[in-house]
């Protein structure tokens, strides 16, 4: 008898409809669960068949162009389509607007599917240069008129939401260019709405595209890699998931230029300078709340795939394999590009998902005690020159070996590779079906990672018939970061904000960093006091003061400049913990 298998959806997307703005990735693309991953769903929720055969809020109406009408004044409209060129350069239809407001968070896609259209930019410019950012700047600066940034779309902190109408300045038609490939000082400047797949296709082919005479690459590659562009990678203080050995953004910075509401704030790509704190690292992580980045000058590796390495592991438990890894981060021998261990829900539904689970490898491992529920995957690689991606591979085969670690060779690391930027199109396909995928992440150090991990996995736990899955992804000498995937039936997106609220408190109470790399945005603006302290908040006021003293840059709550104080969660406060152990 064939088994069952859910319609999962894979129809064309009605040009205008809200799934075209919810839809991860290409319109045409889907993934689904496999049959293990399916089983295990239906054994973790107690569903069955039955709860998939009938799909759920498709969102595959048109999006609505009555009932949101533009609050501009019509000279303003006027004055401003103007600004960047006439009409083929600006959009105030409603799908427009709302495409370029909602991010990729799942209180986004769940608002999509209940038709919900709010928060709304009242009109969608697309600047073609940065004379064309200052003159919009300048006019919206001058008339009080709130202004949003777009340049991949795939926040998940409600980042590029325009709480205060406005204009969102969508940087991804016209500011993509390349400006200058400068071999001498191994960097490369580019506009900030040039997105990750044509930076990196530009940079691994610049001896044929850009007449250089070697290939480079950045080494970003965020799971949002094909969505994402510079612009976002660098307000938001993006990583990479080969960021333990190219680093995180921030690294790969080496001067800005931004149009901010008072002021040009233009840094010099210097390697090194003592000439009063850090502007670079100051605007970093911004968020657009300063002013819009209009290009970044970044630093340059040399690109050779041949000399990448690649391996993985299987650890008996989660203490071995940390220990392992944080004698890796310790080693001085140099450090592995993908570094990405996960826990053991992570690990076991991970080798469903590539087919491992019970295959004789699957019953190998068992046997050798490797055992279902406690063992934990461990992918790695290495990345650079030839000679140091063996020693670097040598020593953490050697490390991971004297912890009791199996050695299930790099063609479990090239398999994941090979899928890392698809994982979020299944988002969509169990949302059809009332299932809810979300992530939270966090940074740590290792003397609290365990009490951290503890906390995570209780708070997500906390809902009945919840999967958690935890992963270290970007390691440092001092710690790592902690990333939950939660999946579980949420009913309503009330339902689903109290539980993200509670994960977040979690997260704050337990002594974890609120992000490592997803930013704060609106979304976690509440919880942002309470975890860097007044002290630090007020220092971003002033900040924000200098540079935007008419609160015209994405206002509505981003980095809790402008947010009311009802809305502050204190779940933990430093600065209460400071003045106490002062005591």
């Amino acid at each position: 008898m064939k088994s069952f298998r859910p319609d999962w959806f894979e129809g064309e997307l009605p040009p205008r409809s809200f799934r075209s703005i919810f839809k991860w990735g290409h319109p045409r693309e889907y993934k689904h669960p496999n049959r293990r991953l399916y089983a295990e769903m239906k054994r973790v929720f107690r569903m069955t068949d039955d709860d998939f055969r009938e799909k759920r809020k498709l969102g595959l109406g048109e999006v609505p162009e009555t009932g949101h009408p533009c609050a501009l004044a019509a000279t303003d409209v006027e004055a401003l389509v103007s600004l960047v060129g006439g009409p083929e350069n600006a959009r105030s239809d409603v799908y427009s607007r709302l495409a370029v407001s909602y991010g990729k968070t799942m209180g986004d896609l769940t608002r999509l599917r209940d038709g919900i259209v709010e928060n709304l930019p009242d009109l969608v410019l697309h600047p073609r240069s940065r004379a064309d950012l200052r003159a919009v700047v300048d006019y919206c600066d001058a008339k009080r008129i709130p202004v949003y940034i777009y340049c991949g779309g795939s926040s998940v902190t409600r980042g590029t939401e325009a709480f205060k109408g406005g204009v969102t300045l969508d940087t991804r038609v016209h500011l993509k260019r390349v400006l200058e490939l400068n071999e001498t000082d191994g960097t490369v400047t580019v506009e900030a709405g040039l997105q990750g797949p044509e930076l990196e296709r530009l940079l691994q082919n610049a001896s044929e595209l850009l007449g250089a005479k070697e290939r480079y690459t950045l080494g970003h590659f965020p799971q949002s890699f094909e969505y994402s562009g510079v612009g976002g990678w660098v307000v938001t203080r993006g990583a990479g998931q080969n960021s333990t050995y190219y680093g995180k953004i921030e690294d790969m910075v080496a001067g800005l230029d931004w149009v901010c509401p008072s002021c040009d704030l233009v840094t010099e790509p210097f390697p090194r300078r003592a000439t009063g704190p850090d502007l670079d690292q100051l605007m970093i992580g911004s968020e657009g709340a300063y002013g819009v980045l209009y290009s970044a000058t970044l630093k340059l590796r040399r690109f050779d795939p041949k000399a990448t390495r690649r391996m993985a592991f299987v650890f008996r438990n989660f203490e071995s394999a940390m220990a392992a890894a944080r004698e890796v981060m310790r080693g001085e021998f140099g450090m592995p590009s993908v570094f990405r261990l996960s826990d053991p829900e992570e690990t076991d539904i991970a080798l469903k998902l590539y087919g491992v689970e019970g295959t004789p490898v699957d019953w190998a491992l068992a046997l050798l005690g490797y055992r279902r529920g406690e063992r934990c995957l461990l992918v790695a690689s290495a990345d650079g020159n030839r000679a140091f991606t063996r020693l670097v591979k040598r020593k953490i085969v050697g490390i991971a070996l004297r912890r009791g670690a199996f050695y299930a060779t790099g063609f479990v690391e090239k398999a994941w590779e090979h899928g890392r930027f698809r994982d979020p199109y299944l988002r969509e396909s169990l949302q059809d079906f009332g299932v809810m995928t979300d992530t939270l992440e966090c940074a740590v150090t290792w003397s609290r990672l365990e009490a951290v991990r503890a906390e995570l996995r209780k708070a997500v736990h906390a809902r009945p018939d919840a999967i958690c899955m935890i992963h270290a992804s970007h390691f440092y000498p001092q710690g790592c970061n902690l990333y939950a995937i939660f999946i579980a039936r949420v009913g309503s997106l009330a339902e689903y904000k109290a539980y993200q609220a509670s994960i977040l408190d979690a997260i704050q109470r337990s002594g974890a960093a609120l992000s490592h790399h997803h930013g704060i945005g609106k979304s976690f603006a509440p919880w942002l006091e309470g975890q860097v302290g007044k002290a630090a908040v007020d220092t971003f006021r002033a900040l924000k003061k200098r540079f935007d003293p008419n609160n015209v840059m994405n206002p509505g709550g981003t980095l809790a400049l402008d947010l009311p104080d009802r809305e502050r969660r204190f779940e933990r406060n430093f600065d209460a913990e400071r003045a106490e152990s002062k005591r």
